[in-house]
């Protein structure tokens, strides 16, 4: 497929990641898999080599260049070797939680906080979801009750991405719990604060090189100095973001279904059946036509959205479909791929089976494929 989305800087951009992925990654996506979590040291080397922070300005450490495509370029490079779960911590980094900081911290916390955030030195993480409300911020019970020039926040989080890595948290609470929606702040929670404590690293189904956490706060004392932007306002700054975060999520979608289409077609042509390739038989090429167009379709419309959020015009009912589109095709592809392994794409010592356990999540997280249907609903007035 031709792409008309990149400039010649953005496809040299692809080359580092290319072989960051290839020299960093991919030698340790086995150990990983197996320990549940990625090496701390991973970010601090994408971070030499510019692959961090590309938005951030350059007096704090950053690129300097505020373009979503080169956060495009990192994702799908990531997802198309099949690096999903391994990669998810750098994408949530640069994608998801970074833009919080761009946006909202004064010139003291940019200071305190970029160049690390930049050199990898400092991992990010979002807390937002608590045990039993899903999708319904107004009901968080984690409070931050202010004394002084402090805040004391008690309460718990649940399936936060970078949970164990992360020093960084922007933390979603309720300074009015009588306020709901207007009552919730964002205060972020550094490594090492008395009363901060971090549970298991989440056994899940998929992503298993992704440590996926609970959080508790016990009493933590926090400065009033890590309030990102003005009290009360959490609630509009998370809703803000969240077309740069589904938009990310579609990116990895597509690439990650480019991955297994890729592996799909790769074992059509090895695997022979009644002396012939698997993959000449009129079910196969079918099926493999029928992804490849489902693939190439998603990626120009995801190409679309991206030109959107660069120019500022991307909406949040056309990010909740690129989301819930691409999330469901790339469950999709996964599956049908599998079916097309036969019994060997049920061992996991295959990558498809890895892709098709990783899928699965990526129609949940971030708004549910339900939830994005519900947004889009709402914009065509029923």
């Amino acid at each position: 497929m031709s792409r008309r989305l990149f400039d010649e800087e953005h496809e040299q951009f692809r080359g580092t990641a290319r072989r960051f992925v290839a020299a960093e990654v991919l030698p340790h996506v086995e150990r990983w898999e197996s320990e549940g979590i990625v090496d701390r040291s991973l970010f601090a080397e994408a971070g030499e080599l510019g692959l961090l922070g590309m938005a951030v300005p350059e007096p704090f450490g950053g690129g300097g260049v505020d373009d979503f495509r080169f956060n495009t370029v990192l994702n799908e490079e990531l997802h198309l070797a099949g690096c999903n779960a391994a990669g998810l911590g750098i994408v949530l980094h640069n994608d998801i939680v970074l833009p919080y900081l761009l946006a909202y911290c004064n010139e003291e916390q940019r200071r305190r906080w970029l160049p690390g955030v930049s050199s990898g030195e400092l991992v990010l993480a979002v807390a937002m979801t608590e045990p039993g409300i899903g999708s319904d911020l107004a009901s968080m019970s984690t409070t931050a009750v202010r004394h002084g020039d402090t805040y004391v926040v008690n309460g718990a989080k649940t399936f936060i991405t970078n949970g164990i890595n992360a020093d960084l948290v922007v933390t979603a609470v309720k300074t009015d719990p009588s306020a709901k929606h207007r009552g919730i702040s964002l205060l972020v929670l550094e490594r090492g604060m008395r009363g901060f404590e971090r549970g298991r690293n989440l056994d899940k189904l998929g992503l298993h090189a992704q440590d996926t956490a609970e959080l508790f706060f016990n009493d933590v004392e926090v400065p009033a100095t890590n309030v990102l932007g003005e009290e009360g306002q959490g609630f509009v700054q998370l809703v803000h973001n969240l077309p740069q975060e589904r938009l990310s999520i579609a990116v990895s979608g597509v690439a990650a279904a480019r991955f297994c289409l890729g592996l799909a077609l790769d074992y059509c042509k090895q695997r022979t059946a009644f002396g012939q390739p698997i993959g000449t038989f009129q079910n196969s090429r079918f099926l493999l036509a029928e992804l490849a167009t489902q693939v190439e379709v998603a990626q120009a419309f995801v190409d679309t959205c991206v030109e959107e959020l660069v120019a500022g015009s991307l909406t949040a009912e056309r990010a909740a479909m690129a989301k819930w589109w691409c999330t469901e095709l790339q469950g999709r592809v996964a599956d049908r791929a599998l079916q097309l392994h036969g019994g060997y794409g049920y061992m996991r010592e295959f990558p498809i089976a890895r892709a098709y356990a990783d899928a699965r999540v990526t129609t949940i997280y971030g708004g549910t494929t339900e939830i994005m249907k519900e947004i889009i609903g709402r914009s065509l007035g029923v």
